[in-house]
């Protein structure tokens, strides 16, 4: 790659006409630009840059970066100019590394402007003139070690932190001087966030969940395959799909979101899927087929903006919401792979709102963190929750944000950041806090301001024009990583001397009947069939064991409830149950006791059970 970088004063741009068969596509808003105080970096893409075009767009940033410290500028231009080499890449292959590296130098909070590609265009430039405003670049493929040349001190200007209680108060928080915040004594999960998540505090005890997912004959690691992807035995399908229901009734039936799907494979050859894939190059799965190079989807949003580009919206329609669950892959680190917390399959529910204005996007905003609020509670862990938020947007609506703490009814770490980083202008963490004190990020929602523009993505106003949509990005947290948080939360209850339980919707089996011996199993069946009818899971240990060896396996089992039938329950038409989470032993009518369990169930999921009732058929996987 070749650049020709050019200080200015000023730059502006008019579209003219076609200069190839296929230009880039451009919106009315891109057929004409101006930048004042920039650095203007005229780009030739090469035949060489297919080697490695991720680096090639790495490189050239970090080069376009240097120079740009040296000038003191925060503001680039990048323009495709065919004209500093005789070997030019392919069209796909040169809009690829353009857009890669707009998006490199807009992730370190450079305002970017990058012109059209494969057009004619006019424009006019003032240069500065002193002794570094005109400068060269060869930009080669390769990983390079650090350049000679030395932005100097500059730094970067650093986030502000507060604690933000429900009740709106707002507290200093130095980083440096985490203990000097006596405000955080009362917030034990707060505090534990910011230690591990912030100041790098990190446990290093490896996480109980590992052995409890075995145990419980949950999910398991699966040698044959690569690490990172697991293998669910039928219990851990029945609790992962459980919480695929539950994150699919909060879309579809809460806030009436359409379904879609879309592939796991993607081309490298199309410009905006190479340009997403380039922030993400150490963790990317990829591999040739056909001669084409192709990636497994990571948690990016490129099939969803492709079929949102092709849809024709209306200012009526909106907001319109998309809901998809589906694999993602992300080539983590293999020391980073840890049970079900870091993974490198993993099962993601994603939301995505395409609203008219930013006023409506607040409005959606405000819903996806009541519903996802509710959607942990119900699952029944502990979590801190933090927004990342640009400075200005958070002290123009210091009241809004008081709102979605009384919805969370806890209190927040807020980090205020200078200037816009990212695409969104704020990101909200519920982060689950393990029983060794690490933390994963579960649920987060993000306030998208620019990628609707950038991908194509448009609605019809009451103009008739099109305008770029305020997109709000969200997500529960991927399936496996709930299922994480939910063991790590029984370890805790263990320790504060609780029976370690899952949530009685979420149980595998959540009543099991043992028959004293041999002549109780018809009575057993009896019972079993009726709490099957209410759609409650059961099963039977018709096993040739002691009573007591079956209610000890129960325990180990975590079954919430254990219901024991001999001679006495069957002539009188009753149960006698042990209810875990209480602690108690009661007698009671089969009415009573579906009652009882309907009230814990309330309006969960309920999925039927996916293997043998009676546990003589059911076979050991452990």
């Amino acid at each position: 790659m070749k650049i020709l970088l050019i200080h200015a004063d000023h730059f502006e741009y008019n579209v003219t006409q076609k200069a190839i068969e296929k230009p880039e596509e451009i919106t009315p808003t891109k057929k004409k630009g101006f930048m004042d105080e920039s650095l203007v970096v005229f780009s030739t893409v090469e035949k060489m840059d297919e080697k490695n075009p991720e680096q090639v767009a790495i490189n050239a940033s970090s080069s376009i970066e240097e120079v740009a410290k040296l000038v003191k500028t925060r503001k680039i231009v990048i323009y495709p100019y065919a004209h500093l080499s005789p070997n030019l890449a392919s069209r796909n292959l040169a809009i690829s590394i353009l857009k890669s590296l707009e998006e490199n130098l807009k992730s370190k909070g450079y305002r970017t402007l990058r012109t059209p590609f494969g057009w004619y265009k006019s424009f006019e430039i003032k240069c500065k003139g002193h002794p570094l405003a005109e400068l060269s670049r060869s930009i080669g493929p390769e990983i390079s070690p650090e350049r000679e040349v030395k932005a100097g001190p500059a730094e970067e200007e650093p986030s502000e932190y507060l604690i933000v209680e429900t009740n709106g108060k707002e507290h200093t928080l130095d980083l440096k001087k985490v203990e000097a915040c006596t405000i955080l004594e009362r917030y034990p999960l707060l505090k534990q966030f910011i230690l591990s998540e912030e100041i790098g505090k990190t446990p290093h005890k490896l996480p109980p969940h590992i052995k409890l997912m075995r145990k419980l004959e949950l999910v398991d690691y699966e040698p044959a395959s690569d690490i990172g992807h697991l293998r669910f035995y039928p219990k851990g399908t029945l609790v992962k799909e459980l919480l695929e229901e539950l994150s699919s009734d909060i879309a579809v039936k809460r806030l009436h979101a359409m379904k879609i799907d879309t592939p796991i494979i993607y081309r490298l050859d199309q410009p905006d899927i190479a340009g997403q894939a380039a922030r993400f190059l150490e963790r990317n799965y990829r591999f040739k087929i056909d001669g084409r190079d192709l990636l497994l989807r990571f948690a990016g949003d490129f099939g969803l903006f492709r079929m949102m580009k092709d849809m024709t919206m209306s200012y009526k329609q909106l907001p319109i919401r998309i809901y998809e669950l589906t694999k993602s892959f992300r080539l983590e680190q293999r020391g980073e792979c840890v049970g079900l917390k870091r993974l490198r399959s993993f099962t993601m529910p994603d939301i995505h709102c395409f609203c008219k204005n930013l006023e409506q996007g607040m409005a959606e905003y405000r819903e996806l963190i009541k519903n996802y609020t509710e959607a942990m509670d119900s699952i029944g862990v502990d979590y801190a929750v933090a927004f990342r938020v640009f400075k200005d947007f958070y002290l123009k609506n210091k009241h809004w944000f008081a709102e979605l703490n009384k919805i969370t009814d806890k209190p927040a770490l807020i980090e205020l950041l200078p200037r816009m980083k990212h695409y969104w202008i704020l990101k909200s963490e519920f982060q689950a806090i393990d029983s060794v004190g690490g933390t994963a990020q579960l649920s987060t929602v993000q306030l998208d301001i620019e990628d609707s523009e950038r991908y194509g993505i448009f609605y019809v106003d009451v103009d008739g024009k099109k305008k770029g949509c305020i997109i709000v990005h969200s997500s529960v947290g991927s399936i496996e990583r709930l299922i994480y948080a939910l063991l790590e939360q029984a370890e805790k209850m263990k320790k504060d001397g609780k029976p370690p339980m899952l949530p009685v919707w979420l149980s595998p089996t959540q009543i099991r009947v043992i028959p004293v011996s041999r002549d109780y199993v018809e009575y057993a069946l009896t019972v079993a069939n009726e709490l099957e009818e209410h759609k409650i899971r059961v099963d039977i240990d018709d096993r040739d064991q002691t009573l007591s060896s079956k209610v000890r396996e129960a325990e180990t089992e975590w079954i919430p409830f254990v219901v024991v039938i001999g001679e006495r329950e069957s002539k009188g038409g009753f149960v006698s149950a042990r209810i875990r989470f209480e602690g108690s032993q009661k007698t009671m009518k089969i009415d009573e006791l579906i009652e009882l369990v309907d009230a814990e169930i309330g309006d969960k999921p309920r999925l039927p059970i996916n293997y043998p009732k009676s546990l003589r058929m059911m076979p050991r996987f452990m």
